[in-house]
């Protein structure tokens, strides 16, 4: 039995959000600081760049984090590789060199609390069933999920996607039902939403970080021909085409 004091209760961290196993919380100001940094804390709080934390409920479901995410459990708390075999660790370990992701990532169980390292970065959770069971992720965002999702590598619609938009032929690809801990450079609010419905989005620079899995995301010119492209300016654009959902960050990732 365990009880935990002086920290969601405390007057100086507040609950962003709460979803299923999973609670993000924000500390409103860096209260160790010390006279050399005191400038830069003040303004770091003034413009929102504050330490957040992931705090899951492993009681409530299994937990499988990004490799080196975890901090601290308290309780029963287990954790494991969760390879289920030498077939299974081939596989992630193909797909953890296609995606860039960590091939190995742990899986917690059991009856306890497990807490994530703070992150000065935005924490977006998200039920993959809202997004009909499938959603692909834009490298790097992955923290932590549900252990009931399943982790595949997701290729591009043509080879064009990965040369021509300077990208990777594959990324990351959740499916299945439960919630999913995103790490993202924008805050929730600040990210567009678009619903498509057999249409087609087009997006100049890596905005995306996040889209259904029933669309075709590919990288193509502009306009019809190369002059057509060159007139506008613009060149090369990425296409996400077909029924589902894209969140766009208000600026490229490479603008960071």
């Amino acid at each position: 039995m365990f009880q935990i004091s002086n920290f969601t209760q405390n007057d100086d961290v507040r609950t962003l959000d709460t979803l299923g196993a999973f609670s993000v919380i924000e500390y409103q100001k860096d209260l160790s600081v010390m006279p050399g940094d005191a400038q830069l804390a003040y303004y770091c709080n003034a413009m929102n760049v504050r330490k957040r934390q992931v705090i899951c409920d492993v009681s409530k479901s299994n937990i499988t984090t990004q490799a080196g995410a975890m901090q601290w459990t308290v309780g029963n708390v287990n954790a494991t590789t969760g390879v289920k075999g030498v077939g299974d660790l081939f596989s992630k370990a193909l797909r953890g060199s296609v995606t860039g992701e960590s091939a190995i990532k742990p899986e917690y169980t059991g009856n306890g609390i497990l807490v994530l390292e703070p992150t000065y970065k935005h924490i977006l959770l998200v039920d993959v069933g809202q997004w009909n069971g499938s959603i692909v992720l834009d490298d790097g965002l992955f923290l932590a999920c549900e252990s009931s999702l399943k982790h595949k590598a997701v290729a591009r619609s043509n080879f064009s996607s990965a040369v021509a938009g300077n990208e990777g032929l594959f990324n990351l690809g959740i499916q299945g039902s439960g919630i999913l801990c995103l790490e993202s450079l924008c805050p929730k609010e600040e990210l567009v939403e678009i619903q498509l419905e057999n249409d087609t989005l087009k997006v100049d620079g890596n905005m995306a970080i996040a889209w259904s899995g029933s669309l075709d995301f590919t990288v193509e010119r502009s306009g019809k021909s190369l002059i057509g492209s060159a007139a506008s300016g613009e060149g090369l654009v990425n296409v996400y085409r077909g029924t589902g959902r894209v969140l766009l960050a208000p600026i490229s990732k490479d603008s960071l």
